[in-house]
């Protein structure tokens, strides 16, 4: 003890130390008014938090009612305009309810012209009728637009079958569970069953247990071809039943990966025991079947379906099934379903570009806070998508092709109007020398610039110039700002921004 301090100091302290514990605790809430309630007070903190920014958007009467039926992955429990094809699919596909292998069907037809709908409205009939009579029939859809290569769609059906034959072998084995118990317990003799004894059963867990225990999923990388093929095989075939394989966008697996895929499915049946396969493909392009093995195009076009494109009528009858179960009461305008499908009609009668219009002319509606859907909103969405389509083309072309489209953008900033090929070919090799890119010669921009015409992103038009002999003059069809852009978001385009190639002025303008 340090020679200062004393005893009594000591005790005096550890007194006052005591006499702290045994005064009653503070009661903090009293240090804040008797005449303000504390909930009252975290309600005000947490109402200061909401700053109202949903507030004024969510204060107009609401435009739509269910707006899911206005987007391409709805399928409809009606298909107006399309019974004829639908009939088709139904009388190739009613031989899968009979225990029979269907013909394999292909079907044709453009964008938005309802195949995939129609498709999918036919599969789900077939697969709840074939509930409806016990008929082992099932459908599976693979979009080849995403799984595009043999490996990827072996692998996805493989999967599929797999997780199937699971649910039945689960499915069987409570049954036979249930049975062993009854059985034991004396409810149930095994007369009436195909087992003679309880060790037969117990032999048939064990053999589906095994079963089970054998079902590998297929990576979606990593194993030989020929393993995954083997693995959908003995997938598909541990059962009976008819399986019908919907393709969509079929073109771009055999584009991606030959015709290899399809080959193996329409030969599978001669090699298959239990179960049978039939092959539905869809594709927007007319002439993909030219590049098929003659083999293959004989046995997948067994059956073949055109969907012809909607007029302007069916694009209105459509429209307005859709609009009833889309939009409140009252919320369009009558001029709002008649322009929308005027003005799909003018694109090879897409549907889906009509839905798409009339379902962003009500959202541009409900932004603006508008009761109703009037015209103006349905030119103001024209507009967008039409943008909308532009950016995603000029996106997604070459570089090649973006390199000659941002020459013709420079030579349209610095005032050149009719813009000959000649002028254009200047400007490009300018700018493939500042950022370091391959030269291609004029004849092959020549073709790009015709590439990018068809696109609608340019318009080419050749014109004669007497003894000087014909070109062509060119002039932008989309907007420059926006189009450059995109193009400048490109990294491999690198300094394309800083490029001032020299623009020569000519007389004629």
């Amino acid at each position: 003890m340090d020679a200062n301090d004393s005893p009594s100091d000591d005790r005096s302290e550890v007194d006052a130390e005591e006499h702290d514990l045994d005064a009653p605790a503070r009661d903090r809430t009293s240090d804040i008014s008797g005449d303000v309630d504390i909930d009252d007070v975290l309600e005000d903190e947490d109402e200061d938090d909401n700053q109202g920014l949903f507030d004024d958007l969510l204060s107009g009467e609401p435009i739509f009612e269910n707006k899911e039926v206005l987007r391409p992955s709805y399928t409809p429990h009606e298909l107006p305009h399309r019974n004829e094809q639908i009939n088709q699919m139904a009388t190739i596909l009613v031989s899968a309810l009979r225990g029979d292998t269907p013909s394999n069907i292909l079907i044709y037809g453009k964008t938005g012209t309802g195949k995939t709908a129609s498709a999918k409205f036919v599969s789900k009939e077939l697969e709840s009728t074939s509930q409806k009579y016990d008929v082992p029939c099932e459908v599976e859809y693979i979009n080849c637009e995403v799984t595009d290569t043999q490996y990827r769609v072996l692998a996805q059906l493989a999967n599929k079958f797999i997780e199937k034959n699971r649910d039945v072998i689960d499915g069987r084995l409570d049954d036979l569970a249930a049975l062993r118990s009854s059985v034991t317990e004396g409810d149930r003799t095994l007369a009436d069953t195909r087992f003679d004894s309880l060790d037969a059963i117990d032999e048939r867990i064990d053999t589906l247990e095994a079963d089970r225990e054998d079902m590998e999923s297929v990576p979606m990388t990593g194993w030989p071809t020929d393993r995954v093929y083997s693995s959908f095989f003995e997938a598909v075939d541990y059962h009976e039943r008819v399986v019908v394989i919907m393709l969509d966008e079929i073109d771009k697996l055999v584009e991606k990966s030959g015709d290899d895929t399809l080959y193996n499915l329409s030969r599978m049946n001669s090699e298959l025991d239990n179960s049978r396969i039939s092959i539905m493909g869809i594709s927007n392009d007319l002439k993909f079947t030219d590049f098929l093995d003659p083999r293959v195009k004989s046995s997948l076009g067994e059956e073949e379906i055109v969907f012809p494109p909607y007029d302007a009528n069916q694009l209105r009858d459509i429209l307005q099934h859709r609009a009833d179960v889309a939009f409140e009461n009252g919320a369009l305008t009558e001029d709002v379903i008649p322009l929308c499908a005027a003005f799909a009609a003018q694109e090879h009668g897409d549907a889906r570009r009509a839905l798409d219009l009339l379902r962003t002319a009500g959202e541009l509606a409900e932004r603006g806070q508008a009761n109703t859907v009037e015209e103006r909103h349905v030119r103001q969405a024209q507009d967008k998508i039409e943008l909308d389509r532009v950016i995603e083309v000029v996106r997604t072309l070459p570089t090649q092709s973006k390199i000659v489209l941002f020459a013709i953008i420079l030579l349209e900033k610095n005032g050149v109007h009719n813009i000959n090929t000649g002028e254009v070919y200047n400007i490009y090799k300018r700018l493939c020398e500042e950022i370091d890119a391959d030269v291609l010669t004029q004849r092959r921009v020549t073709d790009l610039i015709s590439e990018l015409d068809m696109l609608g992103i340019v318009n080419a038009v050749v014109v004669s110039k007497g003894r000087y002999g014909r070109t062509k003059e060119i002039s932008l069809s989309v907007p420059v700002e926006e189009t450059e852009a995109v193009l400048l978001s490109d990294s491999r385009l690198g300094d394309i921004e800083n490029a001032q190639p020299f623009v020569q002025a000519r007389f004629d303008n």
